[in-house]
This record gives C-alpha cells, structure tokens and sequence, in this order.
C-alpha cells in the first residue's frame, strides 16, 4: 500500500507536472481528482490513463478515497478554501504558489495548520536551479565582502488570458512571490519591511495592476529592490529575473540563465581612482534535480522525515 494517497486539487495544466512527479514516486498513489468543472477531472484522468473517481467537492473526495495527501493546484483564489478542507480532514498538503490571496487568508491557513497538526507547503521551485544554487554560494563566500544591496529586475509580457487577467494583482501575488523568495535564498536574510508601488501602465491586457516597483529592507540591514511588469513588450528578461548583488568589496551578477559572473577589489594591486577589479569564477555544485521536481523531492523528504 502506498505511504502516500493522493487527491489533486485542480486538473488544469499545471497538475500535469505534479502528476507526472507522482508517477515516479513508488510510494504514492493518486487516487481522486477534483475540480469544480468535472469534466476537467474526468478528461485528466483520461488522458493519464488514471483509473480513479473524480469530484466537484474536495470534503467528498477525501471522505471517499481515504487520501491523506491534498495536491493543491487551483487558482491562488481558491488556496484558503482547499488547503483548510484537506487540513480539517486530517491531510497534509502540497501546493503552488501563492499560499493565499491574502494575508489574512494566510493566518487563517497557519492557525489551522497548528490546531489541526497538519502541514502545508507551498511551492517556490525557483530555489531549484544549479545557476541560482551557484549564485547564493558566490555571494556567501565574501568573495565580494558584507552584502550592502541585491537588486532584481523582471520583465515579460506573456498572454496567459484565464485568472490572471482578471486578478487585482496579478504580478506580485501570482508570479513576483517566487522573486522576492529567490532574495531570500540568495542573501540567507528575511524581509522585515517594505514599501511597494504597483500599478497597471498603458497597453496592459490585465485587469489589475501589472507592474510594480517594491523596496525591501532585510533582516541583515541590506536592501532589496524589485522592479517588474508582466506586460513588458520587448527585451525581456528570464522568468527568474536578472540580478546584481553589491557588496562592500565586489559585485556579482546574474542574468538568471547562465552561470553567475563576479568581480572584486584585486587587493594585490595598487590604488587607483577606480580600484583594480579581479573576476572570480563561479562553482556549480547542486546536484538535485531541478525546477519543481527538485522542490517536490525535498517537500516529500520532509514529511517523511517529520
């Protein structure tokens, strides 16, 4: 009998990548699909030739499949909703981002998560690259000193049309959170302020605000800025943003695709109006498997793993 069985929430296109992770998981099986267009469920379990019930009501597909694992992959909207259900039902959960729409939702999620014993954790599978794993190492050697800035740009203009165009703030909640997760990572510090402008520039197909413009401070008395749009015509950046880190002796870079680059103060050579730079080449040493198959494998170990 498999350790984990499975109900996913939400059978549009994403569910496919957590499916497919499933499979090739020995110990899990998926044994529901819902979502509230059943067609939808029943089509996915078609085409993955799962053999298995679908329903409109997560309560009802939990209460008859005796799943103890929630897949969640609905739209942001809907994440309170189901990831409170499966918890109350004595489930654990995994989920895509955002963790919810709002703040409060979110509390409300971490309130029930405690009461109920049950975890929860959300998706950020940006963590899981070789160049952004060489990036955060070349920044914490102090190759290039004390972190004083770390700076993000993020530009795109992809036509998603669905949700997204219709939600008030589509950029920070549904794409911009794995940004901000990604400084984080980087850095090793938490914000604890900031202040963001966002807002919907001419030509935007969104409905909300689009673009912004946010200024963290960080745990470690560094600053984090992130400009971004996601109705950027031309040029675009990577979708895991450009980076640039300055530190008290060097800057290191990241075009968010190939391997990071670096330069930092040659102390072996003498002063001159702009000091002497040395470039420090970057080490690739993670080793896991990446994008959300990385994430996954390690939200699996530590559940296991208490």
């Amino acid at each position: 009998m498999a350790q984990h069985k499975i109900v996913v929430a939400g059978c549009g296109g994403m569910s496919n990548t957590w499916l497919d992770y499933a499979a090739q998981r020995e110990n899990a099986e998926i044994v529901g699909l819902v979502d509230i267009f059943e067609e939808s469920a029943r089509k996915m379990a078609e085409k993955r030739g799962l053999n298995v019930p679908t329903f409109t009501d997560l309560s009802q597909a939990l209460s008859a499949t005796g799943a103890n694992l929630v897949f969640d992959v609905t739209i942001p909207v809907s994440h309170k909703q189901i990831v409170t259900t499966a918890m109350e039902a004595g489930c654990n959960v995994l989920g895509e981002k955002p963790m919810a729409e709002s703040y409060a939702d979110a509390e409300d999620i971490v309130r029930i998560s405690g009461q109920t014993g049950k975890r929860y954790a959300v998706m950020q599978n940006r963590r899981y690259l070789k160049q952004i794993r060489s990036f955060r190492d070349l920044v914490g050697s102090g190759e290039i000193g004390q972190v004083g800035s770390l700076h993000a740009d993020f530009f795109l203009g992809p036509h998603f049309g669905g949700f997204r165009d219709a939600m008030d703030s589509p950029l920070v909640i549904d794409m911009a959170i794995h940004t901000f997760d990604q400084a984080r990572f980087i850095i090793g510090a938490d914000p604890v302020s900031v202040y963001c402008h966002e807002y919907n520039p001419p030509g935007s197909w969104y409905t909300g605000n689009a673009s912004a413009i946010c200024i963290f401070e960080m745990s470690d008395g560094s600053v984090f800025s992130y400009r971004g749009s996601w109705c950027a015509q031309g040029l675009g950046t990577s979708w895991e943003s450009e980076w640039r880190v300055t530190g008290s002796s060097g800057t290191a870079k990241w075009d968010g695709a190939k391997l990071p680059v670096a330069e930092a103060v040659d102390t072996s050579k003498g002063p001159e109006f702009f000091l002497p730079m040395k470039q420090i080449e970057a080490a690739v040493t993670y080793e896991g498997r990446e994008g959300h198959w990385g994430c996954l494998d390690e939200m699996f170990n530590a559940l296991e793993q208490g």
